[in-house]
């Protein structure tokens, strides 16, 4: 269906579907440029708009989840292409202390329990007495306990171990929290870091 994005039909039918997810009441959309290149994350409800328009196509379908009215029902996407290049500069995640705890999911990273983010701090690597930098591939997510008892020492002195090497995200780290196994393919630097098992 080509029905515009803004036209009274298309309207209509954003109007007349409701999402039946079966208990999943929130899908997030990987969108791709024209080059397959990853664009962003949207809600479902744009994605769908999208495709309608005719300005974008359904590559993945999201499992079982489907978008039902009371006369018919249509895949949810999960995986959605433009059909013309947008142009977009590639913009670098900003090193924060919000951003590292949504890199590492909240979850320290020696001892691997998940905290709120209240509860929880940043662990230099290697010490800054050390001469260790504050950077993404030096700074890790760690609890209290762990923080403490680490000290200023780097984790081999003391005898401790990290789950997973800190890096730079290629993407939002708020990516990670809505990853479908459908979009590895596509974006396959996005996908979460299994933690490292002993």
């Amino acid at each position: 269906m080509t029905a515009g994005g803004g036209s009274p039909a298309f309207k209509r039918i954003e109007r007349q579907f409701n999402i039946y997810a079966q208990g999943e009441s929130i899908v997030n959309v990987l969108v791709l440029n024209a080059s397959y290149e990853m664009l962003n994350v949207t809600r479902w409800q744009r994605a769908v708009r999208l495709v309608f328009s005719g300005k974008a196509e359904m590559l993945e379908e999201c499992g079982e989840v489907r978008i039902r009215s009371a006369r018919s029902s249509i895949p949810m996407p999960s995986v959605i292409r433009m059909n013309y290049y947008v142009n977009k500069p590639r913009l670098m995640v900003p090193f924060s202390r919000s951003n590292v705890f949504l890199r590492d999911r909240c979850e320290c990273q020696y001892c691997g329990a998940v905290h709120k983010t209240s509860e929880l701090t940043l662990d230099h690597v290697t010490p800054r007495a050390a001469g260790g930098e504050t950077c993404w591939e030096n700074v890790v997510t760690a609890c209290r306990r762990c923080n403490t008892v680490k000290g200023d020492r780097t984790p081999e002195q003391a005898g401790m171990r990290l789950s997973r090497k800190p890096r730079i995200p290629h993407v939002a780290p708020s990516l990670n929290h809505s990853f479908r196994a459908e979009w590895e393919k596509y974006v396959p630097y996005a996908a979460p870091e299994p933690a490292q098992v002993s």
